[in-house]
Order: C-alpha cells, then structure tokens, then sequence
C-alpha cells in the first residue's frame, strides 16, 4: 500500500517532450532512485503549444498531447506496481484567457447569461469583456481592414473570437463589434483598462471565482475522479493566495477529499508561519531550501561581499529601500489596472464614513502606502473577520504607511475596513486588497527587486529574503522543531531563480570572497566590461559562476541576461527592451567564460571545488531535515542552470540511468542521492520523530538527528576544521580538492548526545 507521506518526490515538468507515455518508460529508474511519490506538473488541456501548463483552457480535461486519460491511466497503473503515488500540480486560481477555453468562449458569446459567467472574475459592472489582443488601436485596424466576419466568427489573423447569437447579420463592424458581450483594444490598454482578474499581471490568465461552490465543483470534477479512483495520492495547490478564501477553500478541499494530503504553495516571509487551522500538511518547501542556503552563509564572508560590492557599484541602498521603489514603480505600470479597481472597490466601502470623507486621490495614495508598506504576501481576513495576528500585523503596516503621507485621515480610515470589514462592499475591498498584495510583492520582490538589488543572488530566491542570507543556530533550531515530517524541501524547482548547484556555486563566494574579489578585478580589465553597467557586472560574474562548465554556457547566459535585465525594469523592459545595453552584457559574460575555459584561474578552481562541497553538504541537509525531500527531475545529476526556461530544459535520461556509475561531481552528487534516499525509506520511523538540531562555528556546520540512543549527523567540515569529526561509522564521506570535507555519520551512544 502507498503510504499517504511521501518519504520523498520525484518532480517532473509535464510537456516539452515528456508525455505520459515517455514518463512511464522512465519509472524503473525512478523507483530506482529509492524515490516514493512521483509530484507531477499540471496535466489538464492548455493552451495549445504551452511549455508548463499552467495556462489551462479545460480543467475537466486531461491534456491530449501527453497521451489523454486513457495515458494517464497508464501511467498511474504502471506507477502503482512499483508502489510509486502520483502528487498532482492543481491551479484553482487562475485558467487561460483566450477563446481556446471553453468555458471563456461561452461567456464570450453570451455574456452575463452565460453559465459559466460567474466562473470567471470579470467585473461586469464596467461594461463588454476588455480583449486587449490587438497590436494596434481598433479603429486604425478597422480601416486597414484587419478583421473580416465567417462562420459566425469575429476574426483577427487566426485568431477566431465567437460573436453574440443573431449578432452576425450586418456589414458594419464598427456597429457588430458594439454588439458583442467583449470589446476588442490595443494591447497596451492592459495595463490599466482590462475587466478581469489576472495572475500577477500576466493578461492572459484569468481568475477563477472558485469561493462559488458550483464553480468550485465544476474545476474539481476531474480532480476529484482521479483522487477518488484511487490514482492519485496527493495534491499540490498552486499560488494559494492568489485565492479569495484560502481557508475556506482548503475546508471544501478536505471535505471533498478527507484523507488526500494537500500541499500549498506559499511563501512564508520571515518569522510568518502557515496560517492557524488550514487543512494542508504544509508547503511545497521553498522555505526549507531557504534556510539551508542560510544555513551554508557565512556572517562574516557576507560582510565582506557587501563591502566589495558596495565599492565596485555605488550602491549605498538597503534592500527594503530597494524594495520600496519597486513596489511604488509596478502599483504604477504592471499592476495600475489592479490599483485602480481596489481604488474604486475602497469608494464604495468607505461611502459614508464616520472617519473621513475620501476622494479617489486619496484613496489611491491611502492604497498605495498600505500595499508598499505590506511585508508578506497577504493577510487573511475572512468572513469570519481578522485574527489577532492580521489586526496586529495591518496595525504596523498601517503605522508605517502614514509615515509617508501628508495627513493619514483616509489611510487609517481605510486600514480600519482592512481590520474589521462589516458589509458586503467592505468585504469586496479586503478580498481584493489580499488578493493584489500578493501579486505585487511577487512581481516587485521576486521579478524586480531581486534583479537590481545584486549583492549575493542566492539570497534573491523565491522564498528569499536578499537583506537575510545568514542565519543564528538559534533561529536555525527554532524553525527546525516547527516543521513537520509531512512537509516538502525543496532546493530546485520550475520555478527557483537558480537551480540548486548553481546557487551553492554562488553560496561559495561568501566563503572565500577574496577569490570572488580576485575575478571580479579580472574581469574589469576585459575591454567588454567598460559598456556594462558595475551593477550588472557583479551580477554578470556570479551567473557566470553559476553556469560554468554548463553545456551553451554562453548562450544560456545571454538569454537569461535578457530576461534579467528586463525583469529588473531600469533601462530594458519587456515592452521597450534596450538590446545594446543585454548585448554588451552578454559578450562581457562570453568574455568572461572564454578567459576562465583558456586559462582557469586558481580562485576560480578553489571557488568550483568549495562548492561541490557545499552542494554535497545541501543534499545532506536537504535529506536529513524534517521533512521529505523533493527532487527536481534530473538535478541527481550536477545541476547547472538559471531562471526558466533554463530551468527546464530537457533532462537526458539515458545519461541519469548510468550516472551512479560515471566519475566525477556528476556521479558521486548521484550515488549520494540514491543512499539519502534509500535511508529516508528505511528509516523512516526514526526520521519521522527524531529531533533535529544544528550547531556552527568557522570549523564547520553540523544537522543532527537524534532520538533514543541514536543519531544520524550531517557534517560540513570547513579545511580548518576537517579532523575535527564526530565519532561513528561515516556512512558518506567527500573531500575537496581545497580540504573541505562533507560527511554523514551514524552514531550509537549512551546518555550523552555526541559533539556536533
């Protein structure tokens, strides 16, 4: 029988060459690996051509390019006789906003009327549908004939949009396109004229309303079907606060599904803990990996790269400040349609207020404080009204928002409808409000902020705090005995800024930044570093770092400086890229690499050889925390790769069948995996209840388990340090070519816990 917890997950990418049929040729290697679970990304139909699958155009269907249902139910048969369970990547926030989905369609052609017109979360109120799909205005693609009416369709090139039933009798479009329960504009109008709830700020994902229980059946049917036919195991909630009622929802959850666990996905932002009573066995990890990257920083080294980065940049900003900005810059472009709705929403619920008499410019700066001032994602207030934790935390938010403004009469008005929301308009405001916070510290944070502010990049992780890369035993060991066997850890995923190899490459340069230092002088004396800004010169070297050695290095760079430098919004953006300014950082990051393939520098071996230890040292801890570990397809092998797409690119599965048997990084990194994984199955009681406990000085890091008269030890020991390791037998053992050894060790003792 499939035990209900994993003792570890095998997460694999759905699409771009893997079906199911491909995925199914792969489970005696899988199940090799000693893995239990495999966690599969979205499998319902989307978008035609999608690479991840979470633009779903029919939630009641399996995709028909990975092989149907009748593929599925393959590989769940298949994957059961070999006592693998099937974790399934679910997303009731959002589905695709095109006319491929049929569901969208409906409401196109009928509206209001249609039956699945509450589905979505579109604000009727302010007239047709807003399409922002066309490249230019509608009037100047009317008179140069763009669009052409057949089959009872409004079409724009291929893109087909039904019209209204007994809407298609007439010549004029001008007059037809006014009839229509949608209204075509220019892309450009999405940022601030759109009707519907995004993702983020991603136009072509729109909300679903799944706080409605028939909306909420109707997107869980399938769901639903396959948990209860006994295919899958376990669910994976995606952006969970992207929902109205997270509560609510994971209650209807375990109602529909009692003894199915549910993982969510959400970032925990500092000290913040998953909200009290939620029916989930805990999250998807990114905290868990957070921590180990803070784990394997050294204060001291960090302190050092500051300072070195500093000098070299100019920069004299912390990272809230940096953060500020950023927030201020999308609540004024990415996020201005959001903005202006909660603008309006907060209208209607302040409309007769006792505390102040608010015009929409105050409201609007009164929302923006609140939002820019917001440390988490959201806070949760519901029908049942806020928590102690939530009145608390809005009441600081709400004392350093004034800070920033001339009179604080509306913004305290404001705040106390966040607290204490009574009516139905209150209630719609505060929905909204937590709902579009998230986003934009998602998109301010993750997707800005974290592509300016360069000083150490593992720290600018999803999950991450860049201002807290280090962290105390005594914080260490505080969240450790807060976690649960039932939670994931995570180090790679679809979704992490770095994979987890090229992060600890880069963890390496705090401890040894003096050879980051040496590079980095190196670097500005090649005649391609003087057209690159210092800031992402520093950034260029660390990515150069990250990926060295990688297979198209160079190219792999240069498309994610792409991405990067548009991402971080200060002279090349999405809409308006500045292709000089990512064309001489990437022939300074080619240069860069040809410089180290000719002739590699000292540093940079000792630098590539401190962080092989270090990912040895990642996946120890990664396996021997609380919790259960989760792979990311293919990272057994060295993993080398930046932001998505690198993230995912094709995993070479005849090469991972014979790795336990290659030499090098590559081999070793694998036989460790199969033993942690091995040793997370067969030990899994003590595991479960052991105690966990970490201990650090400049001679090492050491993670202990320890329950009865047992311990298991993980133990990074520094060149200092080497000899100095606990007594037991070494059960995994990796020396560096610079000293630093990585050992785990199982230890039988009496009443007294070895030294660690």
């Amino acid at each position: 029988m499939i035990s209900a917890i994993p003792t570890s997950t095998y997460r694999v990418q759905m699409r771009e060459g893997v079906d199911f049929a491909a995925l199914e040729a792969q489970l005696d290697y899988i199940a090799g690996l000693g893995i239990s679970h495999l966690y599969l990304s979205p499998i319902f139909q989307a978008s035609e051509g999608s690479t991840h699958g979470y633009d779903i155009t029919d939630p009641a269907e399996i995709e028909p390019s990975l092989g149907g249902r009748q593929g599925f139910d393959s590989l769940a048969s298949a994957a059961r006789d070999r006592g693998l369970g099937i974790i399934l990547d679910i997303v009731p926030n959002h589905t695709a906003f095109t006319p491929q989905n049929p569901w969208l369609a409906d409401v196109m052609a009928h509206g209001r009327a249609s039956r699945y017109a509450r589905h979505f979360d579109i604000d009727w109120q302010a007239g047709p549908l807003v399409l922002p799909f066309l490249a230019e205005p509608f009037e100047k693609m009317l008179t140069d004939g763009a669009f052409r009416v057949a089959d009872g369709k409004w079409w724009i090139g291929d893109l087909a949009l039904p019209l209204a039933p007994g809407s298609d009798v007439t010549d004029d479009l001008r007059t037809l396109h006014a009839a229509q329960n949608w209204k075509l504009v220019h892309y450009e109008l999405e940022r601030d004229g759109i009707t519907h709830r995004r993702f983020f700020n991603v136009t072509g994902l729109i909300g679903m309303r799944v706080e409605d229980p028939r909306v909420f059946e109707d997107t869980h049917a399938l769901i639903f079907e396959l948990v209860r036919s006994g295919q899958v195991q376990g669910l994976r909630v995606d952006h969970i606060d992207g929902l109205a009622d997270p509560a609510d929802y994971l209650n209807r959850l375990a109602a529909a599904l009692p003894d199915t666990p549910v993982w969510v996905e959400k970032i925990l932002v500092g000290d913040e803990t998953l909200p009290a009573g939620w029916k989930t066995v805990g999250t998807t990890g990114y905290e868990a990996g957070r921590l180990i990257a803070r784990l394997l920083t050294p204060e001291q080294g960090l302190k050092a790269l500051d300072g070195q980065w500093r000098e070299a940049t100019g920069v004299d900003e912390d990272f809230a400040a940096a953060l500020a900005r950023a927030k201020a810059e999308i609540l004024d472009n990415e996020l201005a349609a959001e903005r202006r709705q909660l603008v309006e929403l907060a209208a209607a619920a302040s409309s007769g207020s006792a505390m102040a008499e608010a015009g929409p410019e105050s409201l609007r700066e009164a929302v923006t404080a609140l939002l820019i001032a917001m440390p988490r994602y959201r806070s949760y207030v519901d029908a049942r009204g806020a928590s102690e934790e939530d009145r608390a935390l809005i009441g600081r938010v709400a004392d350093q928002a004034a800070q920033g403004v001339r009179s604080d009469q509306v913004l305290r008005m404001v705040a106390s409808i966040w607290q204490n929301p009574g009516t139905w308009e209150e209630h719609a405001f505060v929905a909204r409000l937590q709902q579009v916070s998230g986003a934009l510290l998602a998109k301010a944070q993750e997707d800005t902020a974290g592509f300016r502010w360069t000083r150490y990049l593992p720290a600018n992780e999803v999950g991450a705090e860049p201002d807290e890369a280090t962290i105390t035993d005594e914080e260490a060991n505080h969240t450790l005995a807060t976690r649960r066997a039932s939670d994931m850890v995570l180090t790679s995923s679809h979704d992490t800024k770095r994979s987890e190899d090229s992060r600890m490459r880069m963890v390496a340069i705090s401890h040894l930044p003096e050879d980051f230092a040496s590079l980095h002088e190196a670097s500005l004396q090649l005649p391609q570093a003087e057209a690159v800004e210092p800031l992402w010169r520093w950034y260029v070297l660390q990515s150069c770092l990250g990926l060295q050695g990688a297979d198209d290095a160079p190219a792999r760079l240069a498309a994610h400086l792409e991405k990067a430098m548009r991402e971080a919004k200060l002279t090349s953006f999405w809409t308006a890229p500045d292709e000089a300014s990512e064309k001489a950082a990437a022939d300074f990051g080619a240069a860069v690499f040809a410089g180290w393939d000719k002739d590699q520098p000292a540093a940079l071996q000792r630098l590539v050889a401190r962080a092989e230890a270090l990912s040895l040292a990642q996946l120890l801890f990664k396996s021997l925390m609380p919790g259960f570990p989760d792979i990311y397809r293919g990272t057994e092998d060295l993993a080398l790769a930046l932001t998505d797409p690198d993230n995912r690119r094709a995993v070479d599965w005849s090469a991972m069948a014979v790795l336990p048997e290659a030499g090098g990084f590559g081999g070793e990194k694998a036989r460790w995996t199969r033993t942690l994984l091995a040793l997370r199955r067969d030990r899994r009681d003590f595991l479960d209840s052991a105690a966990a406990e970490v201990n650090s000085s400049d001679r090492g890091i050491g993670l202990a388990r320890t329950h009865q008269a047992r311990q298991l030890v993980a133990r990074l020991a520094l060149p200092q340090g080497a000899a100095d390791l606990p007594s037991g037998d070494i059960l995994l053992d990796w020396k560096a070519s610079d000293g630093t050894r990585v050992c785990l060790i199982d230890a039988h003792f009496g009443s007294e816990a070895i030294n660690i």
